[in-house]
């Protein structure tokens, strides 16, 4: 189980904490100037949001609803709520462009307080971006601004209580300000886990991985977060959505899935009541070497399919395996290490020795190698690292971003080699392209590219048209436009091919009747 600690408040020029920032090490510089070539990209230091649109009865009104106190205008908390952490989220925020920014940050304490600032929108006509913990990877902050009066960041950071536990049924009720370690210590002192770890995980809300459909990194043991949860609240515009009475039921259309995915777009999630497991006594990581992507991925299927999920289950491919983006400190370890397999495994000592067992038979059966422990461990002791690793190659000056996207078994091999392909030969000659596999099921997996290449002279020009080609490819292919990131503003284009006309009027018919007004993160999410 992952270390738990306080999570601090972000860079709002980088990823996570400011003191856990990663510095490349010489060998891994050399690599990158001979790949990249070096830039000196640094930060624009200094740089200040505009002037808040509201004026001050407007915001005497909503100080009222809330208290003076939790009604913020100052230029360092709005600096702190403008986008998200995307690269060219992180782009804009270092080049010293701030125009994004919230008029003013208000932070309720409840459900009562949400609904009292929804109303003071609607009638004052200003946008409402819901805030958890920031971590959007595809423009899920970055709201329209036009036709409002202002806009205001939606802090849920009051809201972190336990609400309730239920270790009879193993449900326990929690708010949506709740990062992740705290959800997780808080149910700790019950000996209960969620289990959900995103690589955002230090840094996201629980609100935040219910608006988005989240994906952990332990999601073959644990499941996807959306199936996690059994019942919600939420604030809306036009009235409470109280959802969630039986674990079950066949009570028409499960209006949970209205809220589950809807990134604030229809209301503003007050709490969730979750399904928790009981914390495990052992953990256990191990490696295994594939010597292709496709036998890897075969062994998945294999598991998934015969019954046999471990908790972690993720494969990279012979690229990423090569650069080994696991440990920055051995960047580009062996000339030929194959793919590599790491699998987790969770539950009492008994448990954990029976299930490691009757995986090691299948996987040695099927051609794979043993590793030990050590890449397992080195992977788990640094699987909420990534993100640093993108700070400092910006800093040099290499352009690097993520896609994800998910397919049926029996076009994962289409999926890969087109998406690939479409990246290469967008970003050019000399650019990486890199994938894992990181969620599976019965049926299929997903597939997460990682990319880098040289800064070109406009940086997120050029990753937009290289993301626009990989979409394409994927909508082509028959996968979903993602996975676990939402949509966004990002995907909108794509994910109305996916859902197709009648799927888009259906979203908008549901917007119109719950947001009327259109103030909630306008712009995101409805084609």
């Amino acid at each position: 189980m992952p270390t738990q600690s306080t999570p601090t408040e972000m860079h709002p020029q980088r990823w996570g904490d400011p003191a856990a920032a990663t510095v490349l090490p010489d060998s891994a510089l050399g690599l990158v100037e001979l790949a990249f070539g070096l830039q000196d990209r640094p930060p624009v230091a200094g740089a200040t949001p505009p002037p808040s649109a509201l004026d001050e009865a407007l915001l005497d009104d909503l100080r009222a609803v809330v208290g003076a106190e939790h009604v913020l205008t100052d230029d360092v908390t709005r600096t702190l709520r403008t986008r998200g952490k995307s690269t060219p989220d992180l782009l804009r925020a270092r080049a010293g462009d701030l125009d994004d920014a919230p008029d003013a940050v208000v932070r309720p304490d409840g459900h009562d307080d949400v609904e009292a600032v929804l109303a003071w929108a609607v009638e004052h006509r200003v946008a409402v971006v819901p805030f958890g913990g920031g971590t959007s990877v595809t423009g899920g902050l970055a709201a329209r601004r036009d036709g409002f009066a202002g806009l205001v960041s939606l802090d849920l950071v009051r809201m972190k209580r336990l609400l309730a536990v239920d270790e009879v049924s193993m449900t326990a009720t929690l708010e949506p300000g709740l990062r992740g370690p705290e959800a997780e210590a808080l149910l700790a002192e019950h000996g209960l886990t969620l289990g959900h770890y995103p690589q955002s995980f230090r840094h996201a809300s629980i609100g935040g991985f219910a608006a988005t459909r989240s994906s952990g990194q332990s999601s073959a043991g644990y499941g996807r977060f959306d199936a996690m949860v059994v019942g919600l609240t939420a604030a809306t515009p036009t009235g409470t959505l109280r959802l969630g009475s039986a674990p079950a039921n066949a009570a028409g259309p499960d209006l949970r899935q209205l809220l589950l995915g809807s990134e604030g777009a229809f209301g503003v999630i007050t709490s969730v009541t979750v399904r928790v497991r009981r914390a495990p006594a052992v953990t256990s990581y191990e490696g295994w070497r594939w010597p292709s992507f496709d036998a890897g991925s075969d062994a998945m299927r294999t598991l998934a399919q015969a019954g046999l999920m471990p908790t972690v289950l993720r494969l990279s491919d012979e690229s990423e395996t090569a650069i080994n983006l696991a440990d920055p400190s051995s960047i580009g370890g062996a000339e030929d290490p194959g793919c590599l397999m790491v699998i987790g495994h969770e539950g009492t000592g008994e448990q954990v020795a029976t299930r490691r067992a009757a995986v090691a038979v299948v996987l040695q059966g099927l051609g794979g190698t043993a590793l030990g422990t050590d890449p397992g461990e080195k992977w788990a002791d640094g699987r909420f690292d990534g993100p640093y690793l993108r700070d400092a190659l910006l800093d040099h000056g290499v352009l690097v971003e993520t896609l994800e996207t998910a397919t049926f078994w029996s076009n994962r091999q289409r999926l890969y080699a087109d998406v690939k392909a479409a990246l290469t030969a967008s970003l050019g000659e000399g650019s990486l392209v890199l994938c894992h596999v990181s969620h599976v099921y019965e049926t299929g997996c997903s597939l997460y590219f990682t990319v880098a290449a040289r800064q070109g002279d406009d940086p997120i020009a050029q990753w937009q048209a290289a993301k626009a080609v990989a979409s394409d490819a994927i909508i082509a292919a028959g996968a979903t436009i993602t996975h676990h990131h939402a949509i966004g503003t990002d995907h909108k284009p794509w994910f109305a091919r996916e859902i197709g006309d009648v799927g888009v009027r259906v979203l908008r018919a549901v917007k119109a009747e719950l947001d009327p007004a259109g103030i909630l993160n306008p712009g995101v999410l409805i084609p």
